[in-house]
């Protein structure tokens, strides 16, 4: 939920296809994680086996994730059977190494899904985090951005990523503003608080962890959601993700993990200041009152009109997809049906 990239994986995907009959071989095997063969005896029956299942994050961890470190803290994965490993993407990213079959789960969001898959790769997105768009352009209040034709004359701090410029074209345009007279600028890794006091106006930040922090320091924004000038790109970000072959082979052990997932979720929907306290817990190093002021912030927005936590719908899957294709970032269109699933999800 931190700024993050939010770009093309088709080389790294590429490269996953090519390795990845071999590579899924080794899908519980692969990498650093917990032992195999822990057991437990609770219920005070005879141990029982607990199967090894890493799920890999798309960033460093924050409250997009918190449903799946309460799974864990709470034992709901062990009563699924499972000991779960949440894991650090690697070079590649979350989608490289869940497409391969490195892992069999991670996080992801629509826009990486939808390129993967237009290329051939078979990542399935099997949960909506979150069921709305939260993130958007972010300029402190001083560089008054109050609509996009106010982004004439500022300075954009980027990543280079062709979506991104689709993104602020398209609305622009839509605001009848002159792209030209936009300067953009690769940020790098930079903070963002850091970036606007050096050499941007504003950037694509997650409100639910930038722009709580923002509040924190007592330095406000003006927000511009990206979904309030399209309803098609009101597109779920992140999505949890696993591959064709997993869900062929072991569709039970996705339900499994869909179970204590979203029962990970619903707890934090249901007391987001218990489940904050577990990611604090389970990640020390982040900052207390960040996470708690972002959790309270971002559990009703979990689930929000959804009929349940994680339930993602075709026409959302469809017209970010579509929009993609006619700003060409997209070689084909995306076949819809088979890019998501709600099948793993517990029924109510």
């Amino acid at each position: 939920m931190k700024t993050k990239k939010i770009g093309l994986f088709l080389l790294a995907f590429l490269l996953v296809l090519a390795t990845a009959a071999c590579g899924s071989k080794n899908a519980q095997t692969t990498g650093q994680g917990t032992p195999s063969g822990e057991t437990s005896s609770a219920g005070g029956g005879e141990p029982k086996q607990l199967k090894d299942v890493k799920v890999v994050l798309d960033w460093t961890p924050n409250t997009n994730h918190t449903g799946l470190y309460v799974a864990k803290e709470k034992g709901y994965y062990e009563e699924e059977g499972l000991n779960v490993d949440i894991v650090q993407p690697g070079a590649g990213g979350a989608e490289a190494m869940v497409a391969s079959g490195k892992v069999p789960f991670g996080v992801s969001v629509q826009e990486n899904v939808t390129q993967a898959r237009t290329q051939g790769v078979p990542l399935v997105s099997i949960a909506a985090v979150i069921q709305h768009n939260t993130s958007g352009f972010a300029a402190p209040v001083d560089r008054n951005i109050k609509r996009p034709k106010d982004f004439e004359g500022k300075t954009y701090g980027g990543w280079g990523s062709p979506v991104e410029k689709a993104v602020i074209d398209s609305i622009m345009d839509i605001d009848k503003a002159d792209v030209s007279k936009l300067k953009i600028v690769n940020m790098g890794e930079a903070d963002y608080f850091t970036a606007v006091k050096r050499d941007i106006d504003f950037a694509w930040i997650f409100y639910g962890w930038t722009g709580i922090e923002a509040e924190l320091r007592k330095e406000p924004l003006d927000m511009l959601y990206v979904k309030d000038f399209s309803d098609k790109l009101d597109y779920y970000t992140p999505v949890l993700v696993t591959n064709e072959k997993q869900i062929k082979e072991d569709p039970e052990l996705v339900k499994a993990f869909m179970r204590a997932t979203s029962k990970g979720y619903q707890f934090a929907i249901e007391h987001p200041e218990d489940a904050a306290n577990v990611l604090i817990k389970a990640v020390p190093e982040l900052d207390k009152d960040l996470v708690m002021a972002s959790q309270k912030w971002l559990s009703p927005k979990y689930q929000d009109d959804a009929k349940r936590w994680g339930e993602q719908k075709e026409q959302v899957w469809k017209g970010y997809s579509d929009w993609m294709y006619e700003h060409k970032l997209l070689d084909k269109p995306l076949d819809v049906e088979n890019a998501f699933t709600n099948d793993f999800l517990p029924q109510q």
